[in-house]
């Protein structure tokens, strides 16, 4: 006879803050709450926000389908200048003047970037070449070749700018470095451009709206814990 679900298997979603990893949020939960499993479902850089599912106890077994849901973001660009992060986390490789931009200009343009594309992966960022994060090579100023990636995006629209920024809202399929869309498009309108701000909005039938912020679920006394976790076998049902 199987043993029934613990009351923390299942999943929490927490509204992260920028500046910390989605590893350093596992961490804390873990340590706050004395969870010995606990994992994340779709990374976040440090410089973003809102809505990342962590997965807990049994929870972990439903990772996998659940990093595969579809995402949601809001965010801005800078364009004028180049960093070799394709974020505001990066050091400027270049900067170029503005070509006189405004919303249905920058939307023609992003309109490109809508429907299969095939992405390749930034050096600065998580992904494995021969067990080794491409960060590390990075920051030893080494770039290796990686294979591109095929992401979908259902939506790219910029709803405001004011010179240099644009800020947009993006809909697309997991594995989708939103950076990289904001670097090519920056490199499409021949100014060059990085990201400023990001914030996941929606992953799958999970919404930011629904999320608690970090620091107010470290508050919480251990006891208070499984009100905030949705249970494994609602998340098997959904």
């Amino acid at each position: 006879m199987l043993n029934p679900p613990d009351p923390l298997d299942g999943a929490i979603l927490i509204d992260k803050p920028a500046g910390l990893t989605s590893h350093d949020v596992v961490d804390r939960v873990r340590r706050r709450f004395g969870v010995k499993k606990v994992g994340h479902c779709g990374t976040l850089d440090p410089m973003a926000t809102g809505l990342l599912v962590l997965v807990l106890g049994r929870g972990t077994k439903l990772s996998d389908s659940l990093m595969a849901a579809d995402k949601v973001y809001s965010g801005r660009i800078k364009f004028g200048e180049s960093t070799d992060s394709f974020d505001a986390d990066g050091e400027l490789v270049a900067s170029l003047p503005v070509p006189p931009l405004g919303i249905d200009a920058l939307n023609e343009s992003a309109a490109s970037f809508v429907g299969d594309l095939m992405q390749t992966p930034p050096m600065v960022s998580a992904v494995k070449v021969k067990g080794v994060p491409l960060y590390k090579l990075a920051r030893k100023g080494v770039e290796v070749a990686r294979e591109p990636r095929l992401i979908h995006v259902y939506s790219l629209r910029f709803t405001a700018y004011q010179e240099p920024f644009g800020d947009f809202r993006l809909a697309c399929t997991k594995g989708t470095y939103v950076r990289s869309i904001a670097h090519d498009l920056g490199q499409k309108l021949g100014c060059g451009a990085h990201l400023t701000a990001l914030r996941r909005l929606d992953s799958g039938r999970f919404s930011v709206q629904d999320a608690m912020p970090l620091d107010e679920l470290l508050a919480l006394e251990p006891a208070a814990l499984p009100t905030r976790v949705i249970p494994f076998l609602k998340l098997v049902a959904a």
